[in-house]
């Protein structure tokens, strides 16, 4: 029987079968009863088995047409996938990714940074609103040589890149990273993929959002991520070391400058007993560093020295050098 002919039945057996709640097996017990009921068809042959193969030929026959329509359409989604995930790889490998500035290239931008200033005044006042990829946020040459090219933290310690934006205290990050698609997202429509050592984030069917190795080993099991009112990726990373602040997300970024980190002091009441003690040193000693002053342990030397001097006002230290 040809297609056409198996179809001209369909709008009857459809509605045959919306009468039968049950699905399928109700259809067939109504099917079956029919026939005992109406025809001679398990009655008719002397055979008693010749029902049973004509009814296991039709199954098989139809059967075997379902399946291979099946694996035909198994197939062909497949290579659509691939295909798709072969253009976003070559479109991946052919985004530019961000770098570091070299010292020449800071230096140059900071010059046409201030040509610019002098030339507009509203460009000035644009610059200090803080824009992402402005060089004002790059350390000053007077600064630290080692700390030059380097960006300067956000107000939470982390970095506001083009496609997210990152902060972090000593134990966690947390990372937004706002969808640019023109619909409301849900979770079936996205891919986060987060390893010990790499994030892979995106929406299906288009090019990772963001896929690189991470700066640092994360602890998985209590690192958390949602959809933020189905418009904006929110990460919640929870930091192995606690006791190290990123320069980095993941490898491409840009790095910032973890001397120019300012943690909020309400922070600290998360930590306990040593490691609140530690870090606190760590942040007395950074300030100090800052304002060109001595650190705790260079002004515990001090105050050592000082006190010998002052019990031993006969001897002459003038010609004494002191590191």
């Amino acid at each position: 029987m040809s297609n056409e002919n198996e179809e001209k039945f369909d709008a009857m057996l459809l509605a045959l079968a919306q009468q039968h709640e049950k699905g399928v097996e109700q259809l067939l017990d109504t099917f079956f009863s029919f026939l005992a009921r109406k025809t001679d068809y398990f009655t008719g042959s002397p055979d008693e088995n010749a029902s049973e193969r004509i009814l296991m030929a039709i199954f098989n026959k139809h059967r075997n047409n379902a399946l291979q329509e099946k694996h035909a359409a198994d197939k062909k989604r497949q290579e659509e996938a691939l295909k798709r995930l072969q253009k976003a790889q070559k479109e991946q490998e052919s985004k530019p990714r961000l770098q570091e500035l070299t010292d020449e290239e800071a230096e140059k931008l900071q010059k046409e940074l201030d040509m610019k200033k002098q030339k507009n005044s509203e460009d000035t006042s644009n610059l200090a609103s803080g824009d992402n990829n402005d060089v004002s946020q790059f350390i000053e040459e007077d600064e630290d040589p080692k700390e030059k090219g380097k960006l300067k933290p956000n107000a939470g310690n982390g970095c506001d890149l083009p496609n997210y934006k990152w902060t972090q205290t000593l134990s966690d990050i947390e990372l937004k990273i706002p969808s640019k698609a023109a619909f409301k997202l849900r979770s079936r429509d996205v891919i986060v993929n987060l390893k010990k050592k790499s994030i892979c984030v995106g929406i299906k069917g288009q090019p990772p959002i963001l896929d690189d190795e991470l700066q640092h080993e994360i602890k998985l099991e209590d690192t958390t991520w949602l959809l933020e009112d189905g418009k904006t990726f929110l990460i919640n990373i929870e930091k192995v070391n606690k006791m190290e602040w990123w320069s980095k997300l993941v490898e491409s970024d840009p790095e910032i400058s973890t001397k120019k980190i300012n943690p909020e002091p309400s922070k600290l009441s998360d930590l306990e007993g040593e490691t609140r003690s530690m870090v606190e040193k760590m942040m007395y000693d950074q300030q100090q560093k800052n304002m060109g002053l001595p650190t705790s342990d260079e002004k515990k030397k001090q105050d050592v020295l000082k006190k010998f001097m002052e019990q031993h006002p006969d001897m002459d230290f003038s010609k004494c050098k002191f590191n």
